[in-house]
C-alpha cells in the first residue's frame, strides 16, 4: 500500500509509491484531503505494478508526470510519432539515410496495420520480434537486422522525449547472419563479359563502381555536381559512413565520363533510373537487376522470380558469391596486389573499420591517382 507524507510550504499530500523498476518515488497528489490523496496514491501503486498492461502503466506515469510538471505527458499514436520523427530528421541526416529510414518505417507501419493508430505505449518487444521474423521470410538476415537497428533509433527518441517509458525495440534480438566468406572478387574476364551484355546505364554503374570502389547506393545517386572534370576528381559523401571522399578519375573512367552526354543542370544524375529507385527506397530492385545481369552474362546461375521459382518475388533471395559490392572487393584486391599501401587503399575505398582507421593519414591526390592508374582497363 502506498504511503503519504506532507512537505513544508505545500498544502498537498505527497504519495510515496514504488515504480515498476523498484525505485521508491514521491509525487504530489495535488490533493488537500488525506482520503482523496490516499485513494490516488493507491491507484498509482496498483497500476505501477501491472507491468504487462502497457497502457495502464503509461497512464500512471502520465499522472505522475502531470503532478510533477504541471503539464501533460506527451502522447502520440505510433504512426503520428513516426511521421513527425521523419519530418524532424530532414536536414539532420544524409538524404540517402533518410530515404532508408523512411522505407523501414513505412514497412513497419504497414505491417502494424490498424495498430499503427494506437498509442506508442501499446508497443512491446514481441511485436518487433514478430515483424523481424516475418521479414526474414523474404529478405536476408542482415537486412532484417538493419530494419531493427533503424527502428531502435526511432523509438529511442520516443523514449527520450517521454512518449514511452522504455524503448520496445531495444530488446529485439538480432538474427544470426551467415558468414560472408563465400563472397569473392570478380575476375577481370568476368567483368568484361558482364559489360558486354549491360545497357548504357549499367555499363556506367559498373565502371564507376570498379574505378572508384564505392558502394552501389553512392554510385547510383552521383550527379554531375559530384564530378570535377577540371581537377579530374569525383567528390562525394558516403551514405553509410557520412565520410567525405575525393577520388581521382583514372584514364579509363575519364574516357567513359567524356563519352556520356551532359546536360546543363549540375544536379542531374549520371544514372537516372538507378538514382530514382534509390531515392524512393527501392534499392533491392536495383540489386536484383544487377543479379539478373550477372546471370545474363553467364557469370552466375539465373535466379528465378515469381511463380517460376516456386517462392514468389517476396521470398528471401539466395545468397550469391558475387554482387555489386564485389566490385569494391575487386578494386581493393587489385590495388593491394599492385603494391599500393593499405593507407592509400583506405583513402580511396573508404573502409570504415576501426583497424583501418588507425592507419589513416592524409593521402595526396597524386598518390591516389597513381594507385588507381594501376587498375586494369576493363572496357571492351
Amino acid at each position: 500500500m502506498a504511503s503519504l507524507r506532507r512537505k513544508e510550504r505545500s498544502p498537498f499530500w505527497f504519495a510515496c509509491i514504488t515504480m515498476p523498476d523498484g525505485r521508491r518515488v514521491q509525487r504530489s497528489t495535488k490533493e488537500k484531503l488525506r482520503k482523496a490523496a490516499q485513494s490516488k496514491a493507491d491507484e498509482w501503486e496498483r497500476l505501477s505494478k501491472e507491468r504487462t498492461k502497457a497502457r495502464q502503466a503509461h497512464r500512471v506515469i502520465a499522472d505522475i508526470y502531470r503532478a510533477a510538471h504541471q503539464e501533460e505527458l506527451p502522447d502520440a499514436s505510433v504512426a503520428d510519432f513516426v511521421e513527425r520523427w521523419l519530418e524532424r530528421r530532414k536536414g539532420e541526416i544524409a538524404p540517402g539515410s533518410l530515404v532508408s529510414y523512411s522505407a523501414t518505417c513505412g514497412l513497419f507501419l504497414r505491417w502494424l496495420g490498424e495498430k499503427a493508430k494506437r498509442p506508442l505505449a501499446d508497443l512491446d518487444t514481441r511485436q518487433f520480434i514478430a515483424f523481424r521474423d516475418e521479414q526474414a521470410s523474404r529478405v536476408s538476415a542482415a537486412t532484417c537486422n538493419k530494419f531493427i537497428k533503424q527502428l531502435r533509433v526511432v523509438f529511442e527518441d520516443a523514449r527520450r522525449d517521454k512518449f514511452i517509458a522504455e524503448n520496445p525495440a531495444k530488446d529485439c534480438p538480432r538474427l544470426k547472419v551467415a558468414s560472408a566468406e563465400g563472397r569473392r572478387p570478380f575476375a577481370i574476364e568476368e567483368l568484361k563479359e558482364v559489360l558486354k551484355v549491360a545497357n548504357d546505364e549499367w555499363r556506367s554503374l559498373i565502371l564507376f563502381g570498379f574505378y572508384t570502389g564505392q558502394r552501389l547506393g553512392d554510385v547510383a545517386v552521383l550527379s554531375w555536381a559530384n564530378v570535377d572534370l577540371q581537377a579530374g576528381e569525383i567528390h562525394l559523401r558516403t551514405a553509410k559512413t557520412g565520410r567525405m571522399v575525393r577520388i581521382p578519375i583514372c584514364g579509363p573512367l575519364m574516357e567513359h565520363i567524356e563519352s556520356v552526354p551532359a546536360g546543363d543542370e549540375p544536379s542531374a544524375h549520371l544514372h537516372p533510373k538507378a538514382a530514382k529507385a534509390f531515392l524512393k527506397g527501392n534499392s533491392p530492385m536495383v540489386s536484383r537487376q544487377f543479379g539478373d545481369l550477372l546471370a545474363a552474362a553467364g557469370v552466375t546461375d539465373k535466379r528465378g522470380h515469381g511463380k517460376s521459382s516456386g517462392k514468389g518475388r517476396a521470398s528471401a533471395r539466395a545468397t550469391s558469391d558475387l554482387s555489386f559490392h564485389s566490385l569494391r572487393h575487386t578494386a581493393t584486391s587489385l590495388l593491394k596486389n599492385a603494391g599500393v599501401s593499405p593507407a592509400v587503399v583506405q583513402d580511396i575505398i573508404g573502409h570504415d573499420s576501426a583497424e583501418m582507421n588507425t592507419h589513416y593519414t592524409h593521402i595526396e591526390t597524386k598518390t591516389k591517382r597513381s594507385a588507381l592508374e594501376a587498375l586494369p582497363n576493363i572496357k571492351t
